[in-house]
């Protein structure tokens, strides 16, 4: 068992094993768990090629080396003539022959020999036998030519069929592991150095309430007699579910890390092949591996790839590989009695979606929710992700948690990687306040482009941005405007920030009306400047549109639809069975509601144009305008930062 302060050994992901481990002992590739070496069969392979290669260069050496000639039978029986032919020996109408001196051979390019190959014609009438031995020759009961010797005929003639054997074994081996019977064979993983540091709890920060209730399992894994001694069992199983970037992985390793224990991580898409039964003897397994070093934990990550329920529209039948794993995945924790001290934990964006049976007592007992971090929480892991990075004495992290209302966990690591990027291009030795800001708008904004826009162009733009800003100063409860940009960033041509000063956990109708309004700035701005509507308003369309929809068929928010969700969250809206009928009148309020904050907004800006002309002056001039100098220029005081129980998001609206 491995310890916290000790680096732990993690495996290199293997396709036959597709999961990490840390914190088992260091044990070689090639070694069994009793200790006896595994017959590696590509290096027999690999050795037996080569020595059939070996004996055939061998082989090939020495047939060139024998300077055999092959002549015509008229030039043999003028060397016969000659009495210059030492020793014969013929099979069939085959004769070999060695001369006393050498002869020049007119068939062959000129070329000399003495060890000689020719056929005797059928129908040759010549007393050969006479003449040879009337003349003192050799007539030899074995070949005058040896081309090659035992050893080197045995491997012509045996090797091929050996490796031939050989190979067809290797390949019905594989194809057997394929099909699930034998899939640890192969290549073993090897230790690895991403990631051979574990983590703890220290590392882990803005979700206290999540560690506050995992930690049992990490009691039960340090002390499980003391649970035993009360007839307690651990949670065979916890679900962690919430957003990307949440912290469920991180939050999962760190609970192995500060219980000590071996730590088994996969992802649920990586057991699934073409060939059924395949993930299925994976999860076997991964299961068993972890048995035999329990306590342990086993994590599954993406559990909703393979823990779908059962018998829907992606569902093939009881033959699904998708179901097969699913299957085993019950069974193997349906196996488990509480004192193994195998804890399965498993993490998902989308709990609505897994089969009820994964879910049931005695399955994942337990399902924690994630959520993004709060301002305290998001200020705790910027100060985790920043402990290795200098920062100079102006740096308020309190301040930009403020300032990132509904990041999570990744987010904000990402924001403090990328400050620390630019304080490294920049070749400064410590990370600035401006510096984490402006990294902060990349993040968040995209990074600005480097184009040229004409003049008229830029003005519009500047009217459009300057349309956000101030329907959104003006409208009583929406979240205050922190920047107005007139430069292009990512697709946008022009950006307006606006971020509450609390987080939100909820949503109102006049607090949505007014994101509407907002939203259709732009557009109403360009209307009464220009009196047309330019392609920029795009995004703004469809912000304001997904917002009514929602309104009215999802939070009950329209009384001629009533309290009645009619748009699900995913899928054709049509299966939950509603009348047409229902869906046209559920249209019409959408066009209903859009067109009423669109006569607002146009409205408003009428009345206001003089503020209006003010910040597009001012946008004109700087091309950007935070906070203080957009209200400035608008003429209006910034509300003071007031307590609201709503949902935490920063938007922004782009031309």
């Amino acid at each position: 068992m491995a310890t916290p302060n000790k680096p732990a050994d993690e495996q290199e992901r293997d396709p036959k094993r597709p999961w990490r481990i840390e914190g088992l002992p260091h044990r070689s590739g090639d070694d069994k768990p009793d200790g006896r070496r595994k017959f590696n069969w590509r290096s027999f392979l690999t050795f037996a090629l080569l020595v059939y290669l070996g004996s055939f260069a061998v082989a090939t050496f020495f047939d060139a080396r024998s300077d055999v000639a092959t002549i015509p039978y008229t030039e043999f029986t003028q060397q016969v003539q000659a009495r210059n032919v030492a020793e014969v020996y013929a099979r069939g109408d085959t004769i070999q022959g060695e001369l006393r001196q050498a002869a020049t051979s007119a068939a062959d390019n000129q070329k000399q020999y003495t060890v000689f190959n020719t056929e005797r014609p059928t129908f040759a009438r010549d007393d050969l036998l006479t003449e040879l031995e009337q003349q003192g020759t050799t007539v030899r009961a074995t070949p005058v030519v040896e081309q090659r010797g035992v050893l080197g005929n045995l491997l012509s003639a045996f090797l091929p069929i050996l490796l031939l054997i050989a190979f067809y074994v290797w390949m019905f081996r594989r194809q057997s592991s394929m099909m699930g019977g034998g899939l640890t064979g192969g290549r073993k993983s090897k230790p690895v150095d991403p990631e051979t540091v574990r983590v703890t709890f220290d590392d882990v920060a803005g979700i206290d309430e999540v560690e506050d209730e995992i930690n049992e399992i990490v009691d039960y894994l340090r002390h499980p007699d003391k649970y035993a001694a009360l007839g307690a069992r651990a949670p065979k199983g916890v679900l962690l579910a919430g957003g990307p970037g949440t912290g469920k992985t991180l939050l999962a390793r760190a609970t192995a890390g500060e219980a000590g224990v071996p730590f088994f991580s996969a992802s649920a898409s990586e057991f699934i092949e073409m060939i059924v039964g395949v993930g299925a003897q994976r999860v076997r397994e991964l299961f068993s591996e972890a048995r035999k070093v329990a306590p342990a934990i086993i994590f599954i990550d993406e559990i909703d790839t393979i823990g779908r329920a059962r018998g829907g529209a992606q569902s093939m039948g009881g033959h699904d590989e998708r179901e097969q794993t699913l299957n085993q995945i019950l069974t193997e924790m349906d196996g488990f009695s509480g004192s193994e001290g195998v804890i399965v934990l498993a993490a998902t964006n989308r709990p609505e979606v897994l089969d009820p049976a994964l879910l049931r007592p005695g399955r994942f007992d337990r399902t924690i929710m994630v959520h993004a971090p709060d301002a305290a929480g998001r200020e705790a892991i910027l100060r985790v992700h920043t402990r290795h990075v200098p920062l100079a004495a102006d740096v308020d992290l309190a301040a930009v948690a403020k300032a990132t209302p509904g990041m999570t966990g990744a987010e904000l690591a990402n924001l403090a990687n990328e400050a620390a990027l630019l304080a490294a291009r920049r070749g400064a030795s410590q990370v600035t306040q401006a510096m984490l800001s402006e990294s902060l708008e990349k993040v968040q904004l995209g990074a600005a482009r480097n184009v040229v826009m004409p003049e008229d162009e830029r003005r519009r733009t500047a009217y459009h941005e300057a349309g956000h800003a101030l329907l959104g100063m003006l409208q009583p409860g929406a979240d205050p405007v922190r920047k107005i940009s007139i430069i292009p960033r990512g697709r946008a041509l022009g950006v307006t920030l606006s971020t509450p000063d609390t987080d939100r956990y909820g949503y109102d109708e006049a607090y949505l009306r007014g994101r509407i309004i907002g939203a259709l700035g732009g557009m109403a701005a360009e209307d009464v400047v220009f009196g047309v509507v330019t392609t920029g308003a795009e995004s703004d369309l469809s912000t304001s549109t997904n917002i009514a929809r929602q309104m009215v068929g999802r939070w009950g928010m329209s009384d001629r639809v009533g309290p009645v969700q009619i748009y699900p969250s995913e899928g054709d809206p049509r299966a939950a069975g509603f009348s047409d009928e229902m869906f046209a009148a559920a249209d019409a309020e959408v066009r209903r509601v859009i067109e009423e904050c669109y006569a607002e907004a146009t409205s408003t800006l009428r009345d206001n144009r003089d503020r209006l002309e003010s910040i597009v002056a001012r946008l004109l001039e700087t091309e950007t305008l935070d906070e203080r100098e957009a209200y400035a220029a608008a003429g209006i005081e910034r509300p003071a930062p007031a307590p609201q129980p709503t949902m935490p998001g920063a938007h922004a609206t782009q031309a």
